[in-house]
């Protein structure tokens, strides 16, 4: 079965998101933005949500997990939640 680990940020808004996303382009650091910005209880862990399998996340989540290309940052990903930007570690 595959595997994969990511990180995301997740945001109230899409405004939001697009501003981190810019931030992220121009060099600032996934861990410490996703630790400043993101809701999500694994914001005190730079946006880790260690390694999980298909079904685990959210199926737009998923899509972008366990089908996008890794480490590059994706998103903004609109869930119930909220908006997510989304970088896959590894996948297997």
């Amino acid at each position: 079965m595959a595997r994969a680990c990511a990180r995301h940020i997740l945001v109230k808004t899409k405004e939001e998101a697009l501003q981190l996303r810019k931030k992220l382009a121009d060099g600032a650091d996934f861990g410490s933005l996703a630790k400043k910005h993101s809701s999500c209880p694994s914001a005190k862990r730079g946006g880790d949500l260690g390694e999980f399998g298909p079904g685990t996340m959210l199926p737009a989540f998923d899509k972008i997990v366990f089908k996008m290309p890794v480490l590059k940052v994706h998103g903004p990903i609109k869930t119930k939640a909220g908006f997510h930007l989304i970088e896959t570690i590894y996948r297997t």
